[in-house]
């Protein structure tokens, strides 16, 4: 019963974003496209819940404008009755990846204790802030941990993510470097997985490592403290368990 409220909240922004705005929307994009080339293509054009602002949406990024298009916002929009930021939220829902088209033969499993929640894990070797994870990750139990090699910050980390993923044992030689400072083995194998990594890294913008994706498609660019990581497995799980039963 306690997710009713926030669960509320989100249908009323809902609601408010999808009013019609068909009367201005041609002005918007008109005005817009003319004066500033870079948002020739806009995706969409939704009314907000404040009085003549107007959301315009190239992709994931959010921007808002009056009805004339005469002025252009790039920041957020806080809703202080009901202490929302309504940007966040919005970004949070355009990034999200649903979980059952990610291609998870592309990554490698970890499982702890029952293994019944779910998370992916895009992650470069090289990366610091993804070792930081790793030992978080260690507090966690009863999760299965799909972890992208995702090199993206030196050819040294195309290296090692080759010798990972051509490895044996992949989960305990990741362990072994992100955990005990133990390089990869030199190793060959069929690596297309890891340009297909990149690929989707690159069409869902995942510009940073660690980016994190939970079973109800939320993700967090960034690490998290292993507290707010268990908090967000317990969430997703419950959501997806709930969509899934619709």
């Amino acid at each position: 019963m306690k997710l009713l409220p926030s669960l509320l909240a989100a249908a009323a922004v809902a609601l408010a974003f999808s009013a019609p705005v068909s009367a201005q929307e041609s002005t918007i994009r008109k005005t817009l496209a003319e004066r500033i080339p870079q948002l020739e293509k806009i995706d969409e054009v939704r009314s907000t819940p404040m009085s003549g602002l107007y959301e315009v949406r190239v992709g994931t990024d959010v921007f808002y404008t009056d009805a004339k298009g005469n002025f252009l916002i790039q920041g957020e929009l806080i809703d202080t009755k009901a202490r929302r930021n309504l940007t966040e939220d919005r970004i949070a829902k355009l990034s999200a990846v649903d979980f059952s088209t990610l291609p998870l033969k592309d990554a490698f499993i970890t499982v702890r204790g029952n293994g019944k929640r779910q998370l992916v894990v895009f992650a470069d070797p090289n990366c610091g802030y993804c070792k930081r994870f790793e030992r978080d990750l260690q507090k966690i139990d009863n999760v299965t941990v799909h972890t992208f090699l995702y090199p993206i910050l030196s050819p040294d980390s195309a290296e090692k993510s080759r010798n990972i993923w051509c490895a044996k044992d992949r989960s305990n030689t990741w362990d072994d470097w992100m955990l005990r400072d133990k390089t990869p083995a030199d190793a060959s194998c069929d690596t297309a997985a890891l340009q297909r990594n990149l690929a989707f890294g690159k069409k869902h913008k995942i510009t940073g490592t660690p980016t994190l994706i939970f079973s109800d498609g939320s993700r967090v660019p960034g690490a998290i403290a292993s507290a707010d990581l268990e908090k967000r497995l317990t969430d997703s799980a419950s959501a997806a368990s709930t969509s899934s039963a619709r």
